[in-house]
């Protein structure tokens, strides 16, 4: 069998394509993509304007079982193992990359650790520098079932949602900022349904997922987030900033006086007191803005990277050694270090390129700072990936 959505090989029986999280047997809408990225690998390429192609446009999907083996050339067959030499061929899941425009990239990867890659992106870019992104990132919950295919699915719903500009409200600062609230709150609860209609109804243990979103509109950025994956802003000389507040027992502590690195490395330090998923109980993003004054870098990832540098000081170290203005190549530098540091998590780094031209004194400054979220109840808490 394949997917009627992204063209992947799945198993006979199955209820969702483990590339791209499409429901199997039910016609999906596929999005129409640039021609520089009609090879994503999951079959969902990044897009830059809302138009649709039609399913009867799109190229037939491949035959299942031709993939070649990348160690004797032989068929792979759907279950991703050679059909002549029983080799296990690599799943485009496990490493894959987006590039909507030239200044926003990302790339997500299974780690050096992990057998499978849970973490999710999603991103979405006008062609003109600057102009607009949305980076949306998702990590599925190592210890639920089918948490790979929940986030990728979630991903991609809470990015259509973004898909146009956020509202103004009533023109004030304040009720700008409270529109684009309500909007990036949207996204989550869009993300939430697209988990739970990939969820087997019967599990015992349903999958879930972390929930990260920034959307950059000419110098504001606003940002929203479920659980511990994270957005900073990282200026190319100012001070960078850590802009999302996880959810989390270590952030907890560290609200309590805890010293970062202690809790960051208790036994504690990845179980999250939100989520989302059927099993979630309150998936309302923390979100605030920031109005851009600076050249720098916007940054949204997982902890499988933040693990390593997660003060806002030392990610902004690993952006500026990597001493490139190309996202693509600092998505994979950032990737390639947290791998070098054993890799222990999924990665994902999805990233969008602010060049400020003019004096930054001209402008106006609205730093929001978020209230961290209310903590979930105690004991049980999901560990995320």
């Amino acid at each position: 069998m394949t997917c009627p959505s992204c063209g992947a090989s799945v198993a006979v029986g199955a209820r969702f394509c483990e590339s791209c999280g499409a429901q199997i047997g039910q016609p999906d809408v596929v999005p129409a993509a640039p021609a520089a990225v009609d090879d994503h690998p999951l079959g969902d390429a990044p897009i830059s304007a809302p138009t649709r192609k039609p399913a009867s446009a799109l190229p037939d999907p491949p035959p299942v079982g031709r993939r070649p083996c990348t160690e004797c050339g032989g068929e792979v067959g759907p279950d991703l193992y050679c059909l002549e030499c029983g080799t296990k061929a690599p799943s485009e899941r496990d490493h894959f990359r987006e590039q909507p425009a030239s200044w926003v990239a990302g790339v997500c990867d299974k780690g050096v650790g992990k057998a499978r890659n849970e973490d999710s992106m999603a991103l979405l870019a006008g062609a003109e520098p600057g102009s607009r992104a949305v980076l949306v990132v998702m990590d599925g919950v190592s210890n639920s079932v089918d948490s790979d295919v929940a986030s990728l699915a979630g991903a991609r719903a809470a990015r259509e949602v973004l898909r146009m500009p956020l509202p103004a409200g009533m023109g004030t600062t304040g009720g700008r900022q409270a529109a684009g609230a309500k909007v990036l709150a949207d996204a989550a609860a869009a993300a939430n349904t697209a988990i739970i209609a990939v969820t087997d109804p019967d599990s015992t243990n349903p999958a879930s997922a972390t929930f990260s979103a920034a959307v950059l509109e000419g110098r504001q950025v606003s940002w929203a987030n479920i659980g511990d994956s994270r957005t900073y802003w990282l200026p190319d000389a100012g001070t960078p900033v850590q802009l999302s507040v996880d959810d989390s027992v270590a952030q907890e502590q560290i609200a309590g006086g805890i010293a970062r690195e202690v809790a960051e490395t208790g036994p504690q330090a990845h179980a999250i007191t939100k989520w989302l998923g059927r099993d979630s109980e309150n998936f309302v993003p923390t979100s605030g803005t920031l109005e851009l004054t600076e050249s720098g870098w916007l940054l949204a990832c997982s902890d499988g990277l933040w693990n390593y540098c997660s003060t806002p000081e030392a990610m902004a170290e690993q952006v500026r050694a990597a001493a490139t203005s190309d996202p693509a190549a600092l998505a994979l530098a950032l990737v390639a270090f947290a791998n070098s540091c054993g890799g222990h998590d999924n990665i994902t780094a999805a990233l969008a390129r602010v060049d400020v031209t003019v004096d930054p004194s001209a402008l106006g400054h609205n730093d929001q700072t978020p209230t961290p979220a209310e903590p979930g109840t105690p004991g049980g808490e999901p560990t995320d990936g």
